[in-house]
């Protein structure tokens, strides 16, 4: 069950390195994008730089929200990727639950409020990188949980 715990703290390593990524890009469109955020072109038809023309203030706020959240998306990615890398991958069950708090916390918080249908925006390229590395390290803390009980002596 070694191998369990191998491969699942390499799939959670992955998956926090994919955190960090997302975080970086997001980081990088509200500066260079034409719209609001990844997957965000317009809220209620209203572009960013009609916005923008209209009250500057209030597309300044938005972007220091955006700069604000992709900096906790990423230090949330070097969080698990370093408990993974460093603490999973040698068996400390601390490490893991540790990674598995940090990740559900910020996603149990972060994406409700996407399915509230406040405002539109693209599924595919808003959402579905965190959803496929949500995936990812699920199986991997699964994985790595199977190897943790494996390693630890019953009785």
């Amino acid at each position: 069950m070694a191998e369990d715990l191998r491969k699942g703290a390499l799939l959670m390593a992955i998956s926090g390195v994919a955190f960090i990524g997302y975080g970086v890009v997001f980081i990088i469109w509200n500066f260079v994008g034409d719209g609001f955020e990844l997957g965000v072109a317009t809220l209620n038809g209203v572009s960013r730089s009609e916005l923008s023309a209209i009250e500057p203030g209030v597309t300044d706020y938005i972007s220091h929200l955006h700069v604000a959240t992709a900096a906790f998306i990423i230090s949330t990615g070097i969080a698990v990727t370093g408990l993974a890398w460093y603490g999973v991958a040698r068996g400390q069950s601390w490490a893991w639950g540790t990674a598995v708090l940090a990740a559900v916390l910020g996603l149990a918080v972060a994406l409700p409020m996407h399915w509230m249908d406040l405002f539109d925006y693209g599924w595919i390229t808003h959402l579905g990188p965190v959803y496929l590395a949500a995936v990812v390290f699920v199986v991997g803390a699964g994985w790595a949980f199977q190897g943790l009980k494996a390693a630890v002596p019953v009785g």
